[in-house]
């Protein structure tokens, strides 16, 4: 049995193994006023994958890798391929209740391809869930705060007409943070920045995702033009992987940090926390490759002090359901300090779920349903289904 396995729930679920993985590439649209656009390029369109996992019992779990390539390098039909060929045969016969050992068995046959793992890992959280009729929340120890949520709004990197308009919807909307996406052009990125905090007035919080698009010298350039916008936080100025860099940054201005694309396991987390160059860490499953490594990430920030927030893929239902669980059990996951995002079902123009999560404005509230609390409708999923 492997560390992070409790062998308790089995006692609840019984012996219930693996039989069946089936993957299946989905592609919705955004809704025209909520396209992103960032460092990364624009999305317009998402193409996930859904994934479902049948035990030897007949019943089944939901996952969903929210893979964008230009972002953790992963695609649609590369993860189904990654899951049908390499990760599939390596799990089946394995013991849903054991995720430990299911995280082990698919890291041994292949390195990276967080979100597909996640995904797999997502649906036995699923399954256990159903199995012992509860919430993932309470298979991961119970609820530690509400199970309503409020989400920071994240405004692309847009022209100052459209920036202005949209702050201005966001803060009739209720939201209290707003985070303006930059790392395209160093001096319209000020521009906007700017723009947004005339727009929102001083009360309302405002931070800013790079994506990792500045160098460090226009990080700590940009974010020094910026200081009377009172940058509640600044997020991935500077490409991942250099956390030298990063802490400079963090020194030379002041500024908060939160790393996001320079944390997707436990190694990167630990060289965050030994260069002391980030406030806080954005985590959500599918970057992290799951729940259960997630908020082993999350207690190992706790330990040393660093906060840890949630993180987005403008996910579907499944990929929001888990992250909310992830914040709903985790102590450290300190969204409450550090707004995330937990909206990604609502930037897009259809639900994949029966029962949508429910969103209002900044708020979204978790269900207590068994398992993930979500039905996948599978009318919609075959109607949006691509090959």
């Amino acid at each position: 049995m492997r560390k992070g396995d409790d062998p308790r729930k089995r006692k609840v679920l019984g012996d219930m193994r693996i039989e069946k993985i089936e993957t299946i590439p989905v592609r919705i649209p955004l809704k025209p006023e909520r396209r992103m656009i960032s460092a990364l390029g624009k999305h317009d369109v998402s193409e996930f994958l859904l994934v479902r996992v049948q035990a030897d019992n007949g019943l089944e779990g939901w996952g969903e890798a929210t893979v964008t390539p230009r972002w953790s390098g992963e695609t649609c039909l590369g993860a189904k391929a990654m899951i049908d060929g390499v990760l599939a045969p390596a799990v089946l016969g394995a013991d849903v209740s054991l995720i430990a050992e299911l995280d082990q068995r698919m890291d041994a046959v292949a390195v990276g391809n967080w979100f597909a793992k996640s995904a797999i890992e997502m649906a036995c959280w699923d399954l256990q869930g159903r199995a012992a009729n509860r919430p993932v929340y309470e298979l991961l120890g119970g609820a530690c705060r509400p199970l309503t949520i409020r989400s920071r709004f994240s405004l692309g990197a847009y022209d100052p007409e459209r920036a202005r308009r949209r702050a201005r919807e966001l803060v009739e909307a209720g939201f209290t943070t707003i985070k303006v996406k930059v790392g395209v052009d160093p001096a319209k990125d000020v521009e906007r920045v700017q723009i947004v905090r005339e727009t929102i007035g001083p009360e309302i919080d405002l931070t800013i995702d790079a994506n990792g698009g500045w160098d460090i010298d226009t990080a700590i350039r940009c974010i020094q033009e910026l200081d009377e916008c009172r940058l509640t936080i600044v997020e991935q100025p500077i490409p991942p992987g250099d956390y030298t860099g990063l802490a400079r940054v963090r020194g030379e201005t002041g500024a908060k940090i939160l790393a996001d694309e320079s944390c997707f396991n436990l190694i990167d987390a630990q060289e965050l926390i030994e260069h002391n160059c980030c406030d806080a860490i954005s985590l959500y499953p599918g970057k992290n490759g799951g729940i259960r490594k997630a908020r082993e990430i999350a207690d190992l920030a706790g330990r040393h002090g660093i906060a840890c927030s949630i993180g987005s893929n403008l996910e579907w239902d499944l990929g929001t359901a888990a992250m909310a669980h992830l914040i709903v059990a985790t102590p450290n996951m300190q969204v409450e300090t550090y707004p995330g995002d937990v909206l990604g079902p609502d930037y897009h123009e259809v639900s994949i779920a029966r029962n949508p999560i429910v969103i209002n404005g900044p708020f979204t509230t978790l269900g207590t349903g068994p398992g993930l609390g979500v039905e996948i409708d599978r009318e919609v999923v075959e109607r949006h289904r691509f090959s």
